[in-house]
């Protein structure tokens, strides 16, 4: 099932760059495997899968202990400032920075660990009451207060997108997302650069790329539908 669903889910990222006249190369599938058992993320990793997101720390660093070591990690959920100091050493990025307090403690276990974390900031573009995320608003503040700290780094932006049954409602927030990265790219902010926009979801990734997404997030066209502990 997984390399079906692989397969699939790489002709549908290859016919949306082709539809933007993007290279495929421009954007990086990641497999949100939460909730996920390592046998499952496995049979992902033999078909090709490199990168793999996670929602919860706890389980990012099970699974980081027991899983090949190529693997590049994503903290994709909500980050307590508590929760730090387990993942700053084992991920490749964290795209859910949505503070400057939780980017401080980011920094100061950075610092700890002698490590450079790169981060994105999540950016709640719909102004969705049940998301995290900054408002586009308060985005460019956020990020020139975060910029001046040691041992992180931001390189792009996140959202998620408001869940929806047609993919097309969630154009206007591709782009929209899109030229807030482009604005702040064109400020020139020292330690920040643009390359990455974490945007797109198994129900509307293809949009997603069409509007400039570098990341996208697919768990269910992946793995499945996911089971919850009752």
């Amino acid at each position: 099932m997984i390399r079906e669903n692989l397969e699939y889910t790489n002709k549908n990222i290859e016919n949306a760059c082709q539809k933007a006249g993007r290279a495929q190369q421009e954007v990086t599938l990641i497999a949100v495997s939460k909730t996920k058992p390592v046998s499952l993320l496995m049979e992902a990793y033999e078909q090709g899968c490199r990168e793999f997101g996670e929602n919860k720390v706890q389980e990012l660093v099970e699974k980081y202990e027991v899983m090949p070591k190529d693997i590049r990690w994503h903290m994709i959920g909500h980050l307590q400032r508590n929760k730090v100091k387990y993942i700053v050493d084992k991920v490749a990025m964290i795209h859910s920075v949505d503070s400057l307090k939780l980017a401080e403690e980011i920094s100061r276990e950075a610092v700890k660990k002698q490590v450079d974390v790169s981060v994105l900031i999540e950016v709640n573009i719909a102004c969705e009451e049940t998301k995290f995320g900054v408002t586009k608003e308060e985005t460019i503040s956020l990020i020139c207060d975060i910029a001046k700290l040691p041992g992180i780094h931001i390189k792009g932006l996140m959202t998620i997108a408001p869940y929806v049954t047609n993919p097309e409602e969630n154009r206007p927030y591709f782009e929209q997302l899109k030229q807030l990265a482009v604005d702040i790219s064109s400020k020139n902010i020292d330690n920040v650069n643009m390359n990455v926009l974490s945007m797109g979801m198994t129900g509307d990734y293809m949009v997603a790329i069409e509007e400039g997404a570098t990341y996208v997030r697919v768990g269910t066209g992946i793995f499945g539908e996911r089971e919850y502990p009752i």
